[in-house]
């Protein structure tokens, strides 16, 4: 499913019957993954049972699974609008650096930060990107878009536009590919952290900034003179 970011917004007496319906279908979406964010920070992946994000969300468990085909779908959504506050935060305040490292590896830094503020729920938020099945291999991929544009972004130093679609992000082949071995890596240390190999966000930071350094190199190396 994809992210649908005017899930906050309330309901226009103004507005039609169907639209309406529409907003309180939205505003019970909102209320699932609010439920399933607030179990992930008190007790991480495994406290996200889908019964009690329906108790708690006050949504019948069939209701549920009209929206949603499980807590993996629930955290990707989560996780979705995590990325966007990410996008609405570098729009207020870009990344800094002097060079395309130091962008890059503060874009890094930012990033994991933010995923890993609340570990219960970074964690959860970890385990569920994680998820080997089709669709979520294709939300997935959708994610890794919209941060391969905010890193290509921070690459060029140029601003980002959180409104204007991702499809419309058109980057290089080189850049496609430094931002796909990037994204890898960077995904590689929080599933570290998860099982307790990386243990902190400054770790996962370091090695980005190591892998960002032997790509940027490589790919001057093999640019014609």
């Amino acid at each position: 499913m994809a992210p649908i970011h005017p899930l906050a917004r309330g309901l226009d007496a103004n507005e039609p019957p169907v639209a309406k319906l529409v907003a309180s279908q939205l505003r019970r979406m909102r209320r699932i993954v609010d439920a399933a964010v607030e179990l992930a920070q008190e007790g991480g992946f495994d406290a996200v049972r889908l019964r009690d994000v329906a108790e708690r969300s006050d949504v019948a468990l069939g209701t549920l699974y009209k929206y949603f085909r499980g807590k993996e779908d629930i955290l990707l959504f989560a996780f979705n609008e995590g990325l966007h506050r990410l996008e609405q935060s570098l729009a207020r305040r870009r990344v800094t650096g002097a060079t395309p490292l130091e962008r890059v590896t503060e874009f890094f830094r930012r990033a994991t930060r933010g995923l890993l503020e609340n570990p219960q729920l970074g964690s959860a938020l970890i385990r569920a990107i994680s998820g080997g099945d089709r669709e979520t291999a294709v939300q997935i991929a959708g994610s890794n878009r919209r941060i391969a544009r905010m890193l290509v972004s921070a690459l060029r130093d140029e601003p980002i536009d959180p409104a204007s679609p991702v499809d419309a992000f058109a980057p290089s082949e080189a850049e496609s590919e430094l931002a796909d071995a990037l994204i890898g890596v960077w995904f590689a240390g929080l599933i570290g952290w998860v099982i307790g190999n990386e243990p902190d966000f400054e770790t996962i930071t370091r090695k980005m900034n190591v892998a960002a350094r032997l790509m940027l190199e490589g790919a001057r190396a093999n640019t014609p003179s």
